[in-house]
């Protein structure tokens, strides 16, 4: 089919051709160091969008993520760069797995549908992915290597399991995130939480606190993100403090007690550790249930324990809230001066920052103050100001450090931060505290008692305890089971075929691990895999993800912010010392692309306004789609779609089409009038676009080739030359935007494949205009000239005229009343 015959633009038929073309081509795919084609002179560029959950069908964040993406690969391949550009989906998780139990449709089944959904209209979207890089993190070719870093970690010491409280749903029998909690109670089912300990894996990420924190100066990244980060890892210097717990405590098996507890304290105050009148524990302490043990406390504060995680942790930190607490009838010792002090416990205080104990100082603290008065507690001043008084009936919480201390015994007198120093040393003398960095980063908490993830490869052996799949037992296939709802446990506990194995050292009866691994893990290495991605031997090859990573280019949304790329950077750090990469950051550059609104509203299945891509690439085509969620603002910033808005993109395509061109054979120098001006117009708009790309400015980028599509027509009879060069120049600079339409324009004006030219580049020669000088005048007296291009617009001209120094000197200041230009002549600031 000719299709340039065609008088109206039909975007079905333009899409499908070369859609097809780039297929059968393997336009996309790009080969790794060593593979046929291979060119070791062209620079690398290694371009990732975050890798989709998939759950039903694409929405309109997945278009304008990808769309935004597709804009860079295209433009670095013509740049000269080989660009790996793949795709892949994170298909483990709750999402698939919900889906499943509400429908009854296996998540295998769902999350494949899914897939092949995602895949087509990918596809659809003419985004430009290598698809032979393309996998689910669900197969057992990726888990197996998922399983691998697992055992990699634990064997370096930084997979541990331990027991740790969780919330949970009775009803639903199952653990619940924080989020899922909503006034106590399940958010789905409405059940009230309760506390449970659960033995749970974790990995050592805090043994990284430090290098994640420091290695941010090599990053660029979004400063809000960075911010983000910083704030969670959360790092603060101070003192580590011994409370010792004067008696035993509880009991052993055959009657007598266990020994007295050491409980280590982080402050950053340590110089008002001669105030602490009380202890406080959080409920979730891992200590508390062996404190209380066998007292008369133990179910009073058992049930408090209960009722106090059964809230969400942004409830029990919010600063208005009245204080609650249990005493559990045992005391510590203040190390700096042997008093006995009584131990609470109390909501207030939080597991996620500290030990999950606190030295209570309520003369010096608001939230410890609102306690002791609420309790009856003793308050004792111990630092006051060196001018002014202390105000009354309220904690005075010191921060300039122009203080000094008061009824700290030998310490009295010294100003906050001497005695800091001081005591903290006096502590170490004596093995009672050190000094000490705290971090609010907590261990990551990996394991799921849910079916829909990658089994975690460790057995239980009797005789042998905890022992690790060996390697070439991998992977550990996820078994296929009818019944995959949670019933208190994994629901792979239940098959007695995949729970009943040997164990691997002394070949007697064992049992897997039933718990499955947090789909977060999936996705902390999956860029590493793109590089490689079927590799049976390994992971991947580090000569090959050393040549590609780090990944120059990720794009994605800012909810990731901190789960997702601190867990990847974790990733990466911890391979890179094990030796298996050369690279310590995944992630060179970051942009985080604002939220699609639909008429003002977030989008929600609730609310019945989601709308979805597909309707609209049938409607419009996929180049109209593209570009209009490429045109709504700043791309890093929320934008709204309206189905008006789309229309007019669609228009604008419709009259490259229409536009009548002879094919080009290039432009003459001594091109004269309109024919020039229209050259000079559309190397404008090279270099305009161009710098616009680079920067991410998508939508302005697309507003110039708008105003040039203008110029052409404007300038209707103008040289056929000069305007095949604008038309070539138009189709060119928006084919990263609009490859297929693109592709059919360019083709048709020059006859070449438009990905395979270098990307256009300005001609200085005739962007360099006739300059003209002009005077500067200030109250009609010349004090500066200046010169401007003919033609410059008299805004810029006032403003050029304005920056200028001794300009500025004799403005001094005042009001300027009155601007004159006369064109080619002189400016004229008139002041009072």
């Amino acid at each position: 089919m000719n299709l340039m015959n065609e008088s109206r633009y039909d975007p079905h038929a333009i899409e499908r051709k070369w859609q097809g073309l780039w297929d059968r081509e393997g336009t996309w795919q790009v080969p790794n160091p060593g593979e046929p084609g291979y060119d070791a002179d062209a620079p690398k560029s290694y371009v990732l969008e975050m890798l989709p959950y998939p759950s039903g069908e694409p929405h309109m964040g997945h278009l304008k993520n990808y769309s935004m993406g597709d804009v860079l690969a295209h433009f670095r391949r013509r740049s000269g760069m080989r660009v790996l550009h793949p795709m892949g989906y994170d298909a483990f998780g709750l999402p698939a797995e919900n889906h499943a139990i509400k429908t009854g449709e296996h998540p295998a089944v769902s999350t494949n549908k899914s897939i092949e959904e995602f895949r087509r209209q990918f596809k659809s979207w003419g985004i430009s992915i290598d698809w032979r890089r393309e996998f689910g993190t669900h197969e057992p070719s990726y888990y197996h290597w998922t399983q691998w870093i697992f055992l990699q970690l634990y064997e370096r010491g930084l997979a541990y399991r331990k027991r740790a409280p969780v919330k949970w749903c009775p009803k639903d029998q199952t653990v619940l995130a924080n989020e899922q909690v909503v006034d106590g109670r399940c958010e789905r089912c409405g059940t009230p939480v309760v506390a449970k300990m659960l033995e749970q894996w974790f990995f050592k990420i805090t043994d990284y606190a430090e290098r994640l924190l420091a290695d941010m100066a090599e990053l660029d990244w979004p400063e809000h993100v960075i911010t983000m980060q910083r704030n969670w890892i959360g790092r603060s210097e101070g003192a580590e403090v011994i409370f010792k717990c004067p008696e035993p405590v509880g009991e052993d098996a055959v009657g007598g007690c266990e020994p007295p507890i050491d409980f280590p304290v982080f402050t950053t105050r340590p110089d008002t550790l001669f105030g602490a009148t009380f202890f406080v524990l959080a409920p979730e302490h891992p200590d508390l249930e062996r404190l209380v043990q066998g007292s008369e406390h133990e179910s009073e504060v058992l049930d408090y324990v209960q009722k106090a995680l059964a809230e969400s942790i942004e409830e029990r930190a919010e600063t208005d809230r009245e204080k609650t607490g249990v005493f559990t009838g045992r005391t510590v010792i203040n190390p700096v001066n042997d008093e006995r002090i009584p131990v609470w416990v109390s909501d207030y205080v939080l597991m996620d920052y500290g030990t999950g104990a606190i030295m209570a100082v309520p003369a010096h603290d608001e939230r410890d103050f609102e306690f002791a008065q609420r309790f009856g507690l003793e308050i004792r001043r111990v630092v006051e100001p060196v001018d002014g008084d202390v105000p009354e009936g309220e904690a005075f919480v010191a921060h300039s450090g122009d203080e000094r201390l008061v009824n700290s015994d030998g310490f009295d007198g010294m100003s906050s931060p001497e005695a800091i120093k001081a005591i903290t040393a006096w502590l170490a003398e004596r093995s009672l505290g050190h000094p000490a960095v705290n971090y609010r980063l907590r261990d990551w908490l990996v394991s799921r008692q849910r079916y829909w993830g990658a089994p975690i490869p460790m057995i239980y052996c009797e005789e042998h305890g905890l022992v690790p799949v060996p390697e070439d037992q991998l992977p550990v296939l996820l078994p296929d089971i009818e019944d995959y709802a949670p019933k208190g446990k994994s629901p792979l506990a239940s098959s007695e075929e995949f729970v009943n194995t040997t164990c691997p050292r002394c070949g007697g009866p064992a049992r897997r691990e039933t718990d499955t691994m947090d789909t977060f893990v999936d996705s902390s290495w999956y860029f590493l895999r793109y590089c490689d991605p079927h590799n049976d031997e390994a992971a991947f090859d580090r000569r090959i993800v050393d040549y590609w990573m780090p990944v120059d280019q990720y794009i994605g949304g800012v909810e990731h912010a901190i789960l997702h790329l601190m867990y990847a950077r974790f990733f990466t750090k911890a391979l890179a010392d094990m030796g298996h990469l050369g690279v310590q950051e995944p992630f060179a550059r970051l942009f985080t692309q604002g939220m699609i609104t639909y008429e003002g509203a977030k989008m929600s299945k609730s609310k019945g306004n989601v709308i979805s891509p597909s309707s609209y690439v049938e409607r419009y085509g996929a180049d109209t789609a593209r570009c209009y969620i490429l045109s709504l603002g700043p791309p890093d910033q929320d934008a709204d779609w309206s189905d008006s808005g789309i229309i007019g993109v669609h228009r604008f395509l419709s009259r490259i089409w229409r536009l009548e061109v002879e094919p080009l054979g290039g432009y003459p120098a001594d091109l004269e009038g309109d024919a020039r001006g229209l050259v000079r117009f559309a190397n404008e708009t090279i270099a305009a676009v161009t710098r616009d790309i680079v920067r991410f400015h998508f939508n302005t980028a697309l507003a110039s080739l708008n105003k040039l599509v203008n110029e052409i027509y404007r300038l209707g009879d103008v040289d056929e030359r000069a305007r095949s060069f604008a038309t070539a120049t138009v189709a060119s600079l928006l084919f990263p935007f609009a490859p297929h339409l693109s592709a059919e324009v360019y083709d048709r004006v020059t006859g070449k494949r438009v990905w395979e030219e270098p990307w256009p580049e300005a001609d200085e020669s005739i962007l360099r205009r006739d300059m003209v000088k002009l005077v500067v005048q200030v109250n009609g007296k010349v004090r500066d000239s200046i010169e401007v291009p003919a033609g410059t617009a008299d805004d810029e001209i006032k403003r050029t005229a304005f920056e200028r120094p001794n300009v500025q000197r004799h403005l001094d200041g005042k009001q300027v009343v009155r601007e004159i230009v006369v064109p080619d002549r002189l400016v004229n600031f008139v002041i009072r």
